[in-house]
């Protein structure tokens, strides 16, 4: 799989980068057909408190899968992302197998 990770308004340090190289593969596991992702890495400022937006974009073969979390930590964000991205692959296979 390859992946994509864009900093949108920042520079994302190595730390950040390799956290998401390392967790993004696991998605394997789930799907093994997973073309590429992209990850969006974005910071919000609402008033006094500054979120942080990780948006995650996965093709398929015939189908692209989203999901966009806000959290208080990059990490975070990835992480509640990755949960849905595993949800929307798992479904994703069991359209796939039931079509045949």
């Amino acid at each position: 799989m390859k992946i994509k990770t864009q900093a949108i308004g920042f520079n994302a340090d190595s730390k950040l980068r390799t956290f998401i190289e390392q967790r993004l593969p696991k998605l394997d596991q789930f799907y093994d057909r997973i073309i590429s992702a992209e990850v969006a890495l974005k910071l919000e400022n609402s008033g006094q408190i500054k979120d942080k937006i990780a948006e995650i974009r996965i093709n398929v073969p015939g189908n692209t899968l989203i999901a966009k979390e806000t959290q208080k930590t990059f990490e975070a964000s990835i992480d509640f992302s990755i949960d849905s991205l595993k949800r929307q692959l798992k479904k994703h296979k069991d359209k796939q197998s039931a079509r045949r």
